[in-house]
């Protein structure tokens, strides 16, 4: 990252507290692995000071508890890598995260993190011009290893993430169609994206890509101008079937919700479920499943044969921990689509709007 180093002879300004706000983002979206992606409005939000010395962490909500408090921290970690970029010496730390992003869903929480902590570590710097949007996103991205949910969470609404041929990662959004509703299946168990991606063949055959590469195109168009084509926009056959067994009621809800009609894709890595359209559709084809499933038998005028095995694959999926309180439940929220990204605010100011 030559390129994005930069000097900033007055360094960090101490003692002023910024505050991100970073939404949770959805990759892949079906066809666009590892290149598409979506900002939602669900929220982590971090406050950082930079002090004289030592360090400081607390954490509330998701991942309290859990994740170390030290230098460790993934924030802390971002933080530090984006001083190192800017050329600046390394102060002490205050940090306070306040995190509404499940852990381990797919729904873009480390990268999440990490965006918080380049921009927070930008808004500390006495001249923050120094690191543009392209040097946070090629930080977050050495973090992630690909662009896909840093450029979500950096600029908010829907992405396109790609690696030009120097290497450095580049994005571009896409503008939505302003009927665009976004509906999250959130089941109690999490994958780790490491454990998702080693159930991916190492090769591909070549219908396969051409398959993928048309309905990604088609994706685009439909998220801006024709939400009438998301259902074929998101098929997919490189990932998410894939990844099924790993995740059976994450497959079966999918399977359910596109066959009455709506665009259901993995989000991320999964588990998740990720329900795209305008009106009322997605969330009612949700709760059709849902109430369906839970109650022993899905309903809903599901084409025949679709049901055969279903209810045991959506109780597969529930049965092995907690979501959103309560023991086996999918947790279903509509959190609309983010169209900001990551968002400063100053010392004092408390309004994340």
């Amino acid at each position: 990252m030559s390129e994005v180093v930069a000097q900033a002879a007055s360094g960090v300004r101490k003692g002023v507290t910024a505050a991100v706000r970073v939404p949770a983002s959805s990759a892949n979206l079906g066809p666009g692995f590892d290149s598409l992606g979506l900002a939602l409005r669900l929220y982590d939000v971090v406050w950082l000071t930079a002090t004289d010395g030592g360090l400081e962490v607390a954490v509330e909500g998701e991942g309290a508890g859990a994740v170390p408090l030290t230098e460790d921290h993934l924030v802390v970690r971002a933080v530090r890598a984006a001083f190192d970029v800017a050329g600046v010496p390394q102060p002490g730390l205050r940090l306070v995260c306040r995190n509404d992003i499940p852990h381990g869903r797919g729904l873009g929480s480390s990268a999440a993190a990490v965006v918080a902590g380049v921009v927070a570590a930008r808004a500390c710097l006495a001249d923050p011009a120094c690191l543009g949007d392209d040097a946070l996103l090629a930080i977050a991205s050495d973090f992630e290893g690909h662009p896909d949910n840093a450029a979500a969470a950096l600029l908010g609404g829907a992405t396109v993430a790609w690696t030009d041929a120097g290497g450095a990662p580049r994005a571009a959004r896409v503008d939505l169609h302003e009927g665009l509703d976004a509906v999250l299946c959130v089941p109690g168990t999490d994958l780790p994206t490491s454990h998702a991606r080693t159930l991916l063949p190492p090769l591909v055959p070549h219908a396969d890509a051409a398959f993928n590469a048309s309905r990604a195109a088609l994706l685009t168009l439909a998220l801006s101008r024709r939400p009438d084509l998301l259902l074929p926009a998101t098929e997919d056959r490189l990932h998410q079937s894939q990844r099924g067994p790993a995740m059976p009621g994450t497959e079966a809800l999918l399977l359910a919700v596109r066959a009455l009609g709506q665009a259901a894709v993995v989000s991320g890595a999964g588990p998740s479920v990720l329900v795209l359209g305008t009106g009322e559709g997605p969330a009612r084809a949700v709760e059709t499943v849902l109430s369906g499933g839970l109650s022993g038998g899905l309903s809903g005028g599901l084409p025949d044969g679709l049901s055969d095995g279903l209810s045991d694959g959506l109780s597969d999926g529930l049965s092995e921990g907690p979501a959103g309180g309560a023991d086996g439940a999918w947790r279903v929220i509509r959190p609309g689509v983010d169209t900001v990204g990551a968002f400063v605010t100053t010392e004092g100011d408390s309004d994340h709007r």
